[in-house]
């Protein structure tokens, strides 16, 4: 396998821990020695670093915080890991998009929010560790080479459409109009993708949806799924052009999308392509079970995830006894004002199994990014204080997790769950957006409060 030499450059990659009993932990490797090589190849970033040590004999290059390099010898089994975590997860500077798209929900944003929201991303190594979606448009030749001949796989990349002239104006990057070439050179070399369609009516729904849909089927054998998602537009918006998916435009593109699904479902044996939840939600037509979407590809991208968290809390309810509490219990639950109805609904059949449980669901809407925005996830602190003061609680607010900057407590307007909390007066309780994780939360904290009542 080619790679850069050692000897042609010099990295520094950081070790911040050492997982306790792991192979570098007994061979003495230390938090703040630095990872120079890999079997004598350069370690650029994390893709070298994850391939290079899927090998059972290898040669890690190491430096030590006095200038002092050492080698170590490792044989171990193939998928065996060092137990290394380093200071950038990435190892390298991440990839900046240079793209100005006319959709982008990063330039959306209002002014004056912590730093980390601007971030615009393109990186294909955060497309490997995270699942981010990358538009190839801000990658070089050989960053291309190094995907496949390392079979990087699956990857999510961002199509938005097939047409090279259309593409270059949605980007609004001179490099977006090669993007069948890439995929081809992908499937060829049989790397697995994931793909997704950003709809905005009006430049790449009707018929140019269906020219896109049509230059994936001969690459359908290394697509693993396509999702549709509608544009979202924030009161900031600008570009007086780009417009809402109105209930109407849900509808046509439902009808369209489910076209190609029967399509390929007789030709090819699966749908292929899926249309986000929200289309559904803004079409106000019934979403399909969940044997529709298959093995839930792009859940994170709000594909299926009704019909997901719908299955897993019927089950749970299904299986669960009747329930007679001693003392009645209120709670509500805080969504954004596409999912309230579907939560009132599931509430409802709850409060059935639970006698004395009462639930009060509130849709939350956003003022902070406008009235188009209905998602709960892009619900903000001072929204749900805005619109939650001065109501009856009950014991506790619920609030879905994907609300919250991922692993911490802090909404989009930096706000945490604590400041929320407090200035409500309530205690403010996230959930997994799992259907059985949100019951089992309710029954948890509710037979708490009760208990603690009662005593």
């Amino acid at each position: 396998m080619e790679c850069v030499k050692l000897e042609d450059m010099r990295t520094v990659n950081i070790i911040s821990r050492v997982v306790p009993g792991s192979i570098a932990s007994e061979l003495g490797v230390q938090a703040g020695d630095c990872l120079i090589a890999i079997n004598g190849c350069l370690v650029e970033d994390v893709i070298d670093y994850r391939f290079l040590t899927a090998d059972e004999n290898i040669e890690l290059t190491l430096q030590r915080a006095d200038g002092g390099e050492w080698v170590l010898e490792i044989v171990k089994d193939y998928d065996d890991e060092l137990g290394i975590e380093f200071e950038n997860p990435v190892m390298a500077e991440t990839r900046q998009c240079r793209n100005k798209c006319l959709f982008c929900f990063i330039d959306q944003m209002p002014p004056g929010m912590r730093s980390a929201l601007y971030v615009k991303d393109d990186d294909s190594r955060l497309s490997f560790l995270q699942g981010n979606y990358i538009t190839l448009t801000n990658m070089k030749p050989d960053e291309i080479d190094k995907m496949i001949r390392y079979r990087i796989s699956p990857l999510n990349i961002s199509v938005h459409t097939s047409n090279p002239e259309l593409r270059v104006q949605m980007l609004n990057n001179r490099f977006a109009g090669n993007l069948m070439t890439t995929l081809k050179r992908f499937h060829e070399h049989h790397i697995r993708m994931n793909l997704q369609i950003v709809l905005c009516p009006g430049f790449n729904d009707g018929s140019e949806l269906d020219r896109t849909l049509t230059d994936m089927e001969p690459l359908a054998e290394s697509i693993i799924s396509i999702a549709v998602v509608p544009v979202g537009i924030t009161k900031y918006q600008k570009n007086a052009a780009l417009q809402s998916v109105t209930g109407s435009k849900a509808r046509q593109v439902l009808k369209q999308i489910h076209e190609w699904q029967n399509r390929w479902e007789n030709k090819l044996g699966r749908k292929l392509v899926y249309p986000a939840d929200e289309f559904y939600l803004k079409a106000e037509e019934p979403w399909p079970d969940a044997s529709a979407y298959e093995a839930f590809y792009q859940l994170e991208n709000g594909v299926g995830m009704l019909a997901s968290f719908e299955l897993d809390a019927i089950a749970f309810l299904q299986k669960m006894p009747l329930i007679r509490k001693r003392h009645s219990f209120h709670m509500t639950i805080a969504t954004g004002e596409a999912a309230a109805p579907f939560m009132m609904l599931l509430a409802e059949r709850l409060m059935l199994k639970v006698e004395g449980l009462i639930v009060k669901v509130i849709p939350v809407a956003n003022t902070f990014f406008g009235p188009s925005i209905t998602v709960s996830g892009l619900v903000t602190g001072q929204d749900l204080v805005t619109r939650l003061k001065g109501e009856f609680l009950g014991d506790f607010v619920m609030i879905p997790e994907n609300m919250l900057k991922h692993g911490e407590m802090v909404f989009l307007d930096d706000l945490t769950v604590s400041d929320v909390s407090q200035q409500l007066g309530i205690k403010v309780i996230p959930c997994q957006v799992d259907g059985s994780q949100w019951i089992k939360t309710m029954l948890r904290h509710s037979a708490r409060n009760t208990k603690s009542r009662s005593e």
